[in-house]
């Protein structure tokens, strides 16, 4: 690594993170626009039960960020789980892996991005929503081309905006369900429970469906492995947001659910339309709501779209410092940006904000499906890793300081946890099309990881890049 003052251009990142952006991207990583809107859908669809879909989410979230908080802290590396899967189970897995993170994050650029301009084109209807949406693009990417400092210092405000947001939503549902505030009276969770088919309207099934939905929400928290990398202190800032990670999903978001369950009725019609923020603030007679949330959604769109550009470029990267992408894409300019891999992901990202437009519907739907399983696919790759990187880093002599609980027991566990998951969502008709289109293509991609990594020249490329 080199210092945050240093010019060098020899393919080394800079650490230009200070303690605090590291502090709260830790904290606010994992706050997108899916807790603030697309959580309404989960709860519609779960009813009050929707909660164990969120604790057990955010379980399954908690050990797979100890196990890969136990591989960080011992080798914090910008590749992250990739170069742990390279590590411990094979090229063609690194390979694999590291591919798909970054087509999801390059995926959720242009999703980011349509929803800033729905959003804008509601204050400012005169201007066509997908010139927003590149607007957003454009003006985002280039906090990503300076420096990694100027990206932190962006992304710290936007986290501590959507903070102050959850922390108030909490504060204000609190007093009106304790009734400290005049005239605004909610039932309650034990009213809505009575009055509309219990904790469980809708049965099992209907949670198992959730939990798959609100993964796609948790996807995030491991990324502050990647960014701890351009830090100071990597393995002490690893340990510190890997340890953070337990209050984070409890007050963030099974607080906050609590809250909108208490004071919305699961089967409320309004409830996934206009999102499960927006109808709790309207129901508690909250002046303004609308605005308020699409301000808040606004910021946390923006945030994720400027983390999205930042996570697909330093994945591509790292890609390319093994070998498994183009060398043009590891070269780093004077101030440490990798912007050849900031550019490359973002114009893609770009074209398919632009091409949902005019592309026909099911071709933009089946891009979209094809990144529906991957965060089962990384964390299932993040355990597998851990399960066969602890021999390797005791045969390293590497002192473990940080370890993942009852190993091997915790570790296998979450392994069955999540081919069970991905079994469900086979045999299950919504989620079927997601799982065999992500699965295809990691397929796709692991057969090209197979090929190349048998290419001398590549083997070559690999051996000069590390």
């Amino acid at each position: 690594m080199i210092s945050p003052n240093s010019k060098d251009s020899s393919g080394q990142l800079a650490q230009g993170f200070k303690p605090r952006h590291v502090t709260m991207l830790s904290i606010a990583g994992i706050i997108g626009a899916g807790l603030f809107v697309g959580s309404g859908h989960a709860i519609a669809a779960a009813g009050p039960a929707v909660l164990l879909a969120y604790l057990f989410s955010g379980l399954l979230v908690v050990l797979v960020m100890r196990m890969l908080g136990e591989m960080a802290v011992a080798n914090p590396d910008t590749g992250s789980f990739s170069t742990y899967a390279d590590q411990a189970i094979g090229r063609w897995a690194g390979f694999t892996i590291g591919w798909l993170y970054w087509w999801f994050w390059v995926l959720v650029i242009p999703i980011e991005a349509l929803a800033a301009g729905h959003v804008l084109h509601q204050w400012f209807p005169q201007v066509d929503a997908w010139l927003f949406a590149l607007l957003s693009i454009i003006a985002l990417v280039v906090t990503n081309l300076f420096s990694v400092s100027k990206y932190g210092e962006f992304e710290f405000w936007f986290a501590m905006a959507k903070v102050v947001a959850i922390i108030g939503f909490i504060g204000v549902g609190f007093a009106v369900l304790m009734g400290w505030l005049p005239d605004r009276e909610v039932s309650g969770l034990s009213g809505l429970m009575a009055e509309h088919g219990g904790f469980a309207p809708n049965g099992l099934s209907a949670v198992v469906g959730a939990f798959i939905t609100i993964m796609f929400s948790f996807i995030g928290t491991e990324a502050v492995t990647i960014a701890a990398a351009e830090s100071n202190d990597p393995a002490r800032n690893i340990a510190k947001a890997t340890r953070s990670v337990i209050w984070r999903i409890g007050v963030f978001y099974l607080l906050s659910i609590f809250v909108v369950i208490s004071v919305v009725p699961w089967n409320d019609p309004l409830l996934a339309s206009v999102g499960s923020y927006q109808r709790a603030l309207e129901i508690m007679n909250i002046p303004h709501a609308k605005f308020m949330v699409d301000v808040v959604v606004l910021i946390a769109v923006a945030s994720c779209m400027n983390s999205s550009i930042y996570i697909a470029s330093r994945m591509l990267y790292s890609l390319g410092r093994r070998g498994d992408a183009p060398k043009v894409l590891k070269v780093t300019s004077s101030e440490g940006v990798p912007r050849a891999a900031v550019i490359a992901s973002t114009v893609l990202g770009a074209a398919i904000t632009v091409w949902s437009y005019v592309m026909p519907a099911g071709l933009f739907e089946f891009l979209l499906a094809s990144s529906g399983a991957i965060a089962l696919l990384v964390y299932l790759a993040i355990a597998v890793s851990q399960l066969r990187m602890r021999r390797v880093l005791r045969q390293r002599n590497v002192e473990l300081t940080f370890r993942m609980w009852l190993f091997p027991w915790l570790t296998w566990a979450v392994i069955v946890f999540i081919c069970a998951a991905l079994a469900v969502m086979m045999i299950t008709p919504q989620h079927r099309t997601e799982v065999t289109t992500t699965l295809g293509l990691a397929l796709a991609i692991s057969f090209i990881g197979l090929v190349t990594s048998r290419h001398p020249a590549q083997a070559a490329r690999v051996t000069s890049a590390g």
